[in-house]
């Protein structure tokens, strides 16, 4: 049997690491920094671990509010989603996952697209 994804990503342990770096992505990074002056950043590094978890066949059940309510009203630009998968991106690589799971979870990020930009 293949292993999923989430086992790909190296586990619990490693998408834990890969969520931290991607919500320290998004908080450094100038394009969308302002969308996050608000938030309560441990809340949104445990709801990034548990929708990672989820989203790759892991063992947590994500919670959290569907990608179309969360996103709806906030006028979210193309720019600013491309700026959320290079975070990720670099979350994935400075975290040591391979090339194919890099490219993998970044085709599930993207297939949230329509439920994220302008809506």
């Amino acid at each position: 049997m293949p292993k999923s994804l989430f086992e790909r990503l190296g586990g619990s342990e490693n998408v834990k690491k890969i969520a931290n770096s991607l919500v320290d992505n998004h908080l450094n990074n100038p394009v969308i920094s302002t969308r996050f002056k608000n938030v309560d950043t441990d809340k949104l590094r445990i709801l990034a671990d548990t929708f990672i978890t989820s989203g790759t066949g892991g063992p947590n059940v994500y919670e959290g509010r569907d990608m179309l309510s969360t996103h709806k009203g906030l006028n979210i630009s193309a720019v600013e989603f491309m700026a959320v998968l290079d975070d990720a991106l670099n979350a994935l690589s400075d975290n040591g996952v391979g090339q194919s799971e890099q490219e993998e979870m970044l085709f599930i990020l993207y297939s949230m697209r329509s439920e994220i930009v302008l809506v």
